[in-house]
């Protein structure tokens, strides 16, 4: 949404950019207190050394702007290693082929009405972030245990909607914006803590829909469905759809589409009617408006047949030479047969113990060798103290661990794991 006036210092170097310059339609199931209790004490004890400047749309941004020594700082140099990489607009991998076939669509059915953003900065406020989508002050999102907060203000956008509102008010109408998006999260084969997703914005005005016979609500509905419905048919044939009513703070009514694909049903993307409220903050008092989101992983692994989502961010020829520019859904060829090893890891925890502040201490130390974390077991015993039990599976995507590499990791995570996370090993 909105790229409004950040914070000076971070911005000093970057006011530039963001003069150039969704919370994912799946991220609002529930809703939690918003507490910074999830943060780590002493930020710094989090990070490995970095000597690194990125550039994005032609501005540097040094990495002291981002992994910055401020309390409420919880940026891992494992985060900032990915910024400005933007797999997204490599047109010969699936992300970038992905994303490539959807502008096809929309170029082809709506004659290039649809303006394209895929460079916009994922540096922005929090005000863009949720304040600009209606994001209640208590929701979950909100909290240091799910966002990357580069200061108290400042946050790694977790959904591209963090630019609408800048968007809407410089004029656009029709827009598709692609990026890459930061949310603090599990181990395992879907999720990372880095991955890309596209909205999709189109506003109505009052003679377009008057002349149907239809409230402007219902008319965007029903334009909205047609046209996702018309693109689940582009990516993936001929299959049988269904729509499901859900809840999204910023559109009402909302829908998630799902298809018949493989023989189960797939959740394919989030959408639904614009809240009034985000049109007339954006000097639209008389339109209504549709938006989508769809995560460009969890598509591209079903189209591609990519079983682990850390692949997309491989180097190894063995996998970026599988694909080729506007070639939807070439099969992806396994090349790894090395088997996981498993190590366990019992403590007792703390109050302020989560899991997510688990997954960041255990890929700072391992990064992309960590294939899964998940709890195993855990109890209460009379004392009222609670344990829990982690097993860590490590495993190379492109080549075999050692014994030794192995051990040594699952020592340094011990090491960290209690003195980082305020818990009592076992």
């Amino acid at each position: 949404m909105a790229l409004s006036l950040v914070h000076s210092t971070l911005f000093s170097k970057t006011s530039q950019l963001l003069l150039h310059t969704k919370i994912g339609f799946s991220h609002f199931s529930s809703s939690i207190p918003f507490s910074t209790s999830a943060l780590p004490s002493n930020p710094k004890t989090w990070r490995r050394p970095v000597i690194s400047v990125l550039e994005l749309g032609g501005v540097k941004i040094a990495r002291d702007d981002v992994v910055r020594d401020d309390p409420t700082n919880n940026v891992p140099d494992t985060i900032f290693s990915k910024l400005g990489l933007q797999l997204h607009r490599r047109d010969q991998h699936p992300l970038g082929i992905l994303k490539n076939t959807i502008y096809e669509y929309f170029d082809t059915n709506y004659s290039n009405k649809f303006d394209k953003f895929d460079e916009l900065c994922p540096i922005v406020s929090v005000k863009q972030n949720f304040d600009d989508v209606l994001v209640p002050a208590d929701h979950v999102s909100r909290s240091y245990n799910d966002t990357y907060y580069v200061d108290s203000q400042t946050v790694l956008r977790c959904h591209t909607s963090a630019h609408q509102a800048e968007l809407l008010r410089k004029g656009h109408t029709h827009f598709l914006v692609t990026g890459d998006v930061y949310r603090r999260d599990s181990i395992d084969s879907t999720h990372y803590p880095v991955f890309h997703q596209m909205e999709g914005f189109r506003v109505f005005s009052p003679d377009e829909w008057e002349a149907s016979g239809m409230d402007g609500t219902s008319f965007a509905a029903e334009d909205l469905k047609k046209c996702l419905e018309g693109l689940a048919t582009h990516l993936f044939g001929a299959v049988e759809m269904r729509w499901v009513d859900t809840y999204f703070p910023f559109t009402n009514p909302s829908f998630e589409l799902e298809i018949y694909f493989k023989e189960k049903w797939l959740e394919v993307l989030g959408c639904g009617v614009t809240e009034q409220e985000i049109l007339k903050r954006n000097g639209k008092l008389n339109n209504v408006a549709w938006a989508f989101g769809l995560g460009l992983e969890r598509l591209a692994m079903v189209l591609f047949d990519i079983p682990d989502i850390r692949l997309f961010w491989s180097d190894d020829e063995r996998f970026t030479s599988q694909f080729s520019k506007g070639q939807l859904g070439t099969k992806f060829k396994p090349f790894s047969r090395y088997p996981p090893c498993y190590k366990d890891m019992s403590f007792w925890i703390s109050e302020s113990f989560t899991e997510n502040n688990l997954c960041e201490v255990v890929r700072g130390i391992a990064g992309d060798l960590v294939e899964e974390v998940s709890l195993i077991d855990n109890f209460t015993n009379k004392k009222g103290m609670t344990s829990h039990c982690y097993r860590i599976s490590y495993r190379s995507m492109e080549r075999s661990l050692t014994d030794e590499e192995i051990n040594d990791l699952q020592m340094s995570v011990r090491e960290q794991v209690e003195s980082k996370l305020n818990v009592v090993l076992r």
